[in-house]
């Protein structure tokens, strides 16, 4: 049922941001019926303003208030930018931001290691590679992550 709601939430947010010449980045619902979170990523090349997420707000929430998608009708929806550490969720994403330093969970251990650190330096045909130091790197598949974000550098 949550699989079901949260796939139709996306489909709306998917819509509302393409119209607005945004990409949708990720959508979650969390908590039950009577306390159910819904936020929504959106990003664009010149950066996510506080109008745009109101923009999408208004939008998408009702969207999903007329169309009832959410049962019980009550629950919290939040839309913001990725942040400076946006997730890494589409295989895109690793091609978008190649040249960034990133963090990568993978499903099951490379070299002993499920976690690594690096600067994304190339994606071609499901390939992810990281330079981990100058001059050393590591490939797995998309299919491999757990779960990437970028690192932010101070």
């Amino acid at each position: 049922m949550r699989q079901a709601v949260a796939s139709k939430i996306e489909e709306i947010a998917q819509r509302v941001t393409e119209s607005e010449g945004m990409e949708l980045v990720e959508v979650e619902v969390k908590g039950n019926d009577g306390n159910r979170l819904v936020r929504i990523s959106i990003d664009k090349p010149a950066g996510i303003t506080h109008a745009d997420c109101e923009l999408v707000s208004q939008q998408v929430g009702t969207i999903l208030d007329v169309e009832n998608v959410v049962p019980g009708g009550h629950y919290t929806l939040e839309v913001s930018s990725p942040g400076v550490e946006r997730k890494l969720v589409k295989a895109r994403d690793f091609e978008r931001f190649r040249g960034k330093k990133a963090k990568v969970w993978l499903r099951e251990p490379m070299e002993g290691k499920r976690y690594w650190e690096g600067t994304l330096s190339g994606f071609a045909e499901g390939t992810i590679t990281l330079e981990i130091q100058p001059g050393k790197t590591i490939a797995f598949s998309f299919e491999q992550v757990e779960k990437a974000n970028l690192k932010f550098e101070w």
